[in-house]
């Protein structure tokens, strides 16, 4: 069964083309012109994956991502139309998974909206088989005190509590746990986990990690679990 895309989008020359492109490589397309219709899309779609524009009428992408995020895990690719650092970085911050500055090539959008389904269908891979997708063995639990990942299910929780991660974040976080007390690079990160063909750079990384110590640090501000290690990335320490 093809995967559902929602396009939102309020140029419509560049909406009917993003509409063509992505129909053509066999997904399914709803389009949305502005931010309030595209909330409704989204909760009566459940789409695979959002595009979405960041200036929108009604309601901006940065607020339709925030309420989203509130509702739903699906990945957002977001569309800036600006190189500006600040709308990338509050796009990430606000919950997208990626964005792209325009103008851009279709072909990139393409590759990065692979890229996006691809690691969607990972995760649900490994909830059907219970297994790891590079493994031979059934996925464990990995228990930090009062901090536990269960990979069988795909659940980490807090002192019994369950927290609520995007995919990435869990990825980061099972990443980070597989390497206790190693300093890892952000580089390294970014390549073993958005893969070596990301085009984006490190900040990505700072802002997951800025994220998953929101939830499961003590006081984010002063993290005894990731821990930062000057001039070279982080250092889970469990």
């Amino acid at each position: 069964m093809p995967e559902t895309i929602l396009v939102v989008e309020d140029e419509i020359s560049l909406q009917e083309t993003l509409v063509y492109n992505l129909e053509k490589q066999g997904y399914t397309v709803e389009a949305a012109g502005n931010g309030r219709f595209a909330l409704e899309s989204a909760r009566r779609l459940k789409p695979d994956l959002i595009v979405l524009d960041i200036m929108l009428p009604e309601l901006d992408g940065f607020e339709v991502t925030k309420i989203l995020r509130r509702e739903m895990t699906v990945p957002i690719l977001m569309l800036t139309a600006r190189d500006d650092e600040i709308d990338r970085v509050v796009g990430l911050e606000v919950g997208a998974d990626d964005y792209l500055t325009k103008p851009f090539s279709m072909r990139e959008l393409l590759a990065r909206v692979k890229a996006q389904l691809r690691r969607t269908q990972l995760v649900r891979d490994e909830l059907e088989k219970g297994r790891s997708p590079d493994a031979t063995s059934p996925l464990k639990t990995l228990i930090f005190d009062n901090l536990v990942i269960d990979q069988t299910r795909r659940e980490v929780t807090l002192e019994g509590q369950v927290i609520l991660l995007k995919p990435q974040e869990y990825d980061l976080l099972v990443f980070f746990a597989e390497h206790k007390r190693q300093m890892l690079s952000r580089e390294f990160i970014l390549e073993r986990l958005w893969g070596w063909d990301y085009i984006g750079d490190s900040r990505t990384v700072d802002v997951h990690v800025r994220w998953l110590r929101q939830k499961i640090e003590k006081d984010s501000s002063k993290p005894q679990r990731i821990v930062t290690v000057r001039g070279g990335g982080y250092r889970f320490e469990g």
